[in-house]
C-alpha cells in the first residue's frame, strides 16, 4: 500500500525517484539532505515508500502524543523528548541492532541555516554497524533518492569529506538556508 502512495504522492507533485534499481539495503542510515521544509520529510518518505524500504524517523514527542500521533507513528515516526538530554545516537543504534530499518536522520536537525551539520548520522551508523545512505532531494530538479552509499571508516575527516563533497550539488527549498559544511 505505501508503495502506492508513495508512488501517487510523486506524481501529483511531478516528482522523481533517483536510485539504483538493485536496492538490498535492509538496515542503515540514510542521510536527510538539505532539509529546509516540511515537505521534505513528504518527499524523503514517498520516495523511500516507492523504493519498498521500512523507514523510521526521530521527531518531537509533542506529535506523536498528539490528536495524530497514531498517523506519525504509522509512517515510521518515533518520539522522543528532546529536553530530556536523552542520548538519540545510542537509542537510534539500538533500535537498528533490533530491527531491520532505514533511520532517516536529517543532518542538519532543523529546517533553519546552521553553522555546521549535526553527525549523529554517522555516530549512529558506526555504532550500529550498518552503512549510511547519502540520500537527497534537489528541488532544482525535483528528485529525490540516494545515489551513493558509504561504510564508515576509520577515518571520520575522510567519510566527512566524501559526504560535504556529494551534497554540494543540491538545491534546497530555500536554499538561502542550506549550507552544506558538515563538519
Amino acid at each position: 500500500m505505501k508503495k502506492i502512495i508513495g508512488s501517487i504522492i510523486l506524481f501529483i507533485f511531478a516528482w522523481k525517484a533517483d536510485y539504483k534499481e538493485e536496492f538490498q539495503i535492509k538496515k542503515g542510515v540514510a542521510v536527510a539532505a538539505p532539509h529546509t521544509s516540511n515537505w521534505d520529510l513528504l518527499f524523503a518518505l514517498a520516495i523511500f515508500w516507492k523504493i519498498g524500504v521500512n523507514i523510521k524517523f526521530l521527531i518531537k514527542d509533542s506529535y506523536t502524543k498528539s490528536f495524530l500521533g497514531f498517523v506519525f507513528k504509522a509512517v515510521g515516526a518515533v518520539g522522543v523528548n528532546r529536553e530530556k538530554g536523552n542520548n538519540m545516537v545510542d537509542f537510534a543504534a539500538e533500535i537498528l541492532k533490533t530491527e531491520d530499518y532505514i533511520f532517516l536522520v536529517p543532518a542538519e536537525g532543523t529546517r533553519k541555516k546552521v553553522e555546521r551539520w549535526k553527525t549523529g548520522f554517522y555516530h549512529i551508523a558506526k555504532k550500529a554497524e550498518v552503512p549510511i545512505l547519502l540520500g537527497f532531494l534537489d528541488y532544482k530538479t525535483k528528485t529525490g533518492g540516494f545515489k551513493k552509499t558509504l561504510i564508515p571508516s576509520d577515518s571520520f575527516e575522510k567519510d566527512m569529506e566524501i559526504i560535504q563533497e556529494y551534497y554540494l550539488e543540491f538545491t534546497a527549498k530555500y536554499p538561502e538556508q542550506y549550507n552544506p559544511s558538515i563538519y
